[in-house]
């Protein structure tokens, strides 16, 4: 019988480890989100400071509702489910691309007046898509014939994502690779992925450099812009400026909470900079804290990975842990300026409505995992107990003196 543990774990299954770390990170949140949004609280709600983080508390509970229901699914489900969602995603994508720009950019779509950006949900189906065909080819996994059968999804859903959103078609594509390696295909197809992958960013990353911005086409420019800025010290480098700022005033203990200055200077201090204003206002060791949690949820994803008796099921976490860690890493990396700015939000930090339901999604569905792992192990740990309590009570019976009628008294 599964041990239903108590307080709030009477209700909530799988891997503690990842609730606790969730837990953390909601708390944390909310605190960077109030700190972050008061100037713009003064800007656009006439000094109502707690509108923002009232409202991020409101997405924040949908996202725990969310995580609470996925992971009471049977994880198995989702497979079927990706099968049927993934043509659908690649139509909301090809949609996407008509819609009118926002910052040179068509990430949103408004479909019954929900508006949220496709490329968050087409993360979590193909990532639950490639753990799905990778079991079903597992058999066959090194013939060129399966290779195209698995890599056509990412192909075309990353390059969908691709001209408007590079960061995220290029950590997804990743986090596809990274799945095939596990899977085992075969290495050769996947060098020749990787080598048409990297040359391809390599002409592309030449004509940003040659073709002068004014003639670069859509958001060409844009990466063009961000690329010199990471490289020099031009004023494309100002929000990189600024972030460098809230790091070296924030010191190993911080400002304190509420006491950041460069929110009033750091573009998006609640999404994409809010490792910084972390920084600044904590200090460098609750940013280190940080950092370990998501390398810990990492970690965890890695033992469920590994007691997992089916592969579609170890697939999928890895898939989900990999992605979600490497998202956060980037983040950071971007916030303390080891790499260019990519616009990727801080995992169940950031401010935000969809980056923030999907990424509880992905979390529900490794918690999902998680909680059959642990029903398996807890019913393969009372196998040995059944059949000798059986025999106990049979020998009971038959040494049992009996009665007139016969039957054991």
């Amino acid at each position: 019988m599964q041990n239903r543990g108590t307080g709030i774990f009477k209700y909530l299954r799988g891997d503690k480890g990842i609730w606790y770390i969730m837990m953390v990170l909601s708390l944390l949140s909310i605190l960077a989100v109030y700190s972050a949004t008061g100037l713009m609280a003064y800007r656009y709600q006439g000094g109502h400071t707690a509108y923002y983080v009232l409202k991020h508390v409101a997405i924040l509970t949908a996202a725990w509702i969310t995580m609470f229901v996925v992971h009471r699914i049977k994880y198995t489900r989702f497979a079927k489910m990706s099968k049927l969602l993934i043509w659908p995603v690649i139509f909301l994508l090809l949609y996407t691309l008509t819609v009118a720009a926002v910052n040179d950019a068509s990430r949103w779509i408004s479909i019954f007046g929900f508006t949220f950006q496709t490329s968050e949900l087409a993360k979590v189906v193909l990532v639950v898509y490639m753990a799905r065909v990778l079991t079903k080819y597992q058999p066959e996994i090194k013939e060129s014939r399966s290779f195209w059968r698995i890599v056509w999804a990412p192909l075309v859903v990353c390059g969908l994502i691709f001209s408007e959103n590079f960061s995220t078609a290029a950590l997804l594509m990743l986090t596809c690779v990274v799945l095939m390696m596990v899977g085992g295909v075969s290495g050769k197809h996947l060098g020749a992925l990787m080598g048409a992958g990297v040359l391809a960013a390599g002409i592309l990353v030449s004509i940003c450099l040659a073709v002068p911005e004014d003639s670069l086409p859509g958001r060409l420019a844009t990466w063009k812009s961000r690329i010199e800025g990471f490289t020099s010290d031009s004023e494309e480098a100002y929000q990189v400026t600024q972030a460098k700022i809230a790091v070296a005033t924030g010191g190993i203990i911080g400002k304190g909470p509420g006491n950041s200055t460069q929110r009033n200077f750091l573009p998006h201090p609640y999404s994409d900079y809010i490792y910084a204003l972390i920084i600044e206002e904590y200090g460098m060791a609750v940013a280190i804290v940080v950092l370990f949690l998501y390398l810990w949820f990492l970690r965890r994803g890695i033992s469920i990975a590994r007691r997992c008796k089916g592969s579609f099921g170890s697939y999928v976490v890895l898939g989900m842990t990999f992605m979600l860690t490497l998202q956060a890493l980037v983040n950071m990396g971007v916030a303390v300026d080891l790499l260019p700015v990519t616009g990727q939000p801080l995992p169940f930090l950031s401010m935000g409505g969809t980056s923030l339901l999907f990424t509880a999604l992905a979390v529900g569905i490794v918690l999902s995992v998680s909680a059959s792992v642990q029903e398996q192990e807890e019913s393969e740990a009372m196998a040995p107990l059944r059949p000798k309590a059986a025999s106990s009570l049979s020998r009971a019976r038959i040494l049992q003196p009996a009665a007139a009628d016969g039957k054991p008294q």
